[in-house]
């Protein structure tokens, strides 16, 4: 028999389209990771676009006004609009009833906020040793008493300081007091008194809620040895729970004193929409300049001031924040 010589036929491979498939696989990476990149600041787009049309605007509008002269004869186009550099700034600076109002403002609002913490506090702690269904009851009461509309709030305030009508009279001078027909509000301080009652019982459910939530955050362990070692009550809460709530209370006092330093309606409604000078604070100052007196750059002007106020108070809550992210 003779040999095959013939070879068998090899199949060749052909060569394949995904040669440069690593390069393409890379771009299909990159470009991969920048749409995923872009899709937060798409889905954030539209929270933006609206920050800006509801909160930029306005801002921007307030600080040219700030810088203007403009009153009621320029709204109406009676009169171009003037640009005055910060001659308004320099009134407003040099007036002394303005200095009056800074400091009835800073005033009302330390105190409104130390009785807003500690009220807060007290609720918070008693919230964790109560029985469940008490538990229950005082959080429905705290959110009832928070979601209540600040017009029906001060209408209920009202009607319980009431000259004639009040209970709070009719029960001082029941328990031998001479309130009756007592009018609160013809001295300034008392006058204050019950408006930062009012603020404080809108803000203390907030608090204490947050509070109550960040307590049962702190590990009983840590309190059990304090215990153990003969701290008492005092003392576990000065070293054991306070540096646990520590960030809560920073933020809780912060927005506080932004929220208490912001307060208008409060005192707009309680004095019947004309608080007298010495129930202005900031906010009802720059208003009635602005709408009342018509003075709309003035008005502009104290807000702005009131503005940087703020901000100050918000670069003391990002240091203490900053320094407790150290901390930990």
């Amino acid at each position: 028999m003779s040999a095959d010589t013939s070879t068998a036929k090899v199949p060749q491979r052909r060569p394949s389209s995904s040669a440069g498939a690593p390069a393409s696989g890379r771009a299909a990476k990159r470009g991969s990771r920048l749409s995923g990149a872009a899709v937060p600041w798409l889905l954030l787009a539209p929270t933006m676009v609206v920050l800006a049309v509801v909160l930029g605007y306005p801002l921007v509008r307030l600080v040219t006004l700030s810088f203007q002269d403009f009153g009621q004869s320029q709204l109406w186009g009676f009169l171009p609009t003037e640009w005055v550099g910060f001659k308004n700034f320099t009134t407003v600076l040099g007036d002394s009833m303005f200095w009056d109002v800074v400091v009835r403002t800073i005033v009302f609002t330390v105190g409104a906020v130390l009785f807003t913490m500690v009220l807060g506090m007290l609720i918070a702690m008693l919230l964790v040793r109560v029985s469940g269904w008490v538990k229950t009851l005082i959080n429905i009461a705290l959110v009832a008493s928070w979601a209540m509309p600040i017009v029906v709030a001060v209408t209920v305030f009202k009607w319980m300081f009431d000259t004639d009508y009040g209970v709070v009279n009719w029960l001082l001078t029941k328990v031998g007091l001479d309130f009756e027909k007592h009018n609160w509000f013809v001295d300034s301080t008392q006058g204050f008194a019950i408006i930062m009652a009012l603020v404080v019982w809108g803000a203390v459910p907030f608090v204490a809620i947050t509070l109550h939530a960040g307590l049962t955050q702190v590990p009983k362990e840590l309190e059990e040895a304090a215990r153990m070692d003969g701290a008492g009550a005092f003392k576990v809460f000065r070293y054991v729970t306070m540096p646990v709530l520590k960030p809560i209370i920073v933020m809780l006092a912060t927005l506080s004193v932004i929220w208490d330093m912001g307060v208008f309606a409060q005192v707009f409604l309680m004095r019947g929409g004309h608080p007298e000078p010495e129930y202005q604070l900031l906010t009802t100052y720059s208003y009635d300049k602005a709408f009342v007196v018509n003075d709309y750059s003035m008005g502009s002007a104290i807000a702005l001031l009131t503005v940087l106020l703020l901000l100050g108070v918000i670069a003391v809550y990002m240091r203490q924040m900053l320094k407790i992210g150290e901390v930990e």
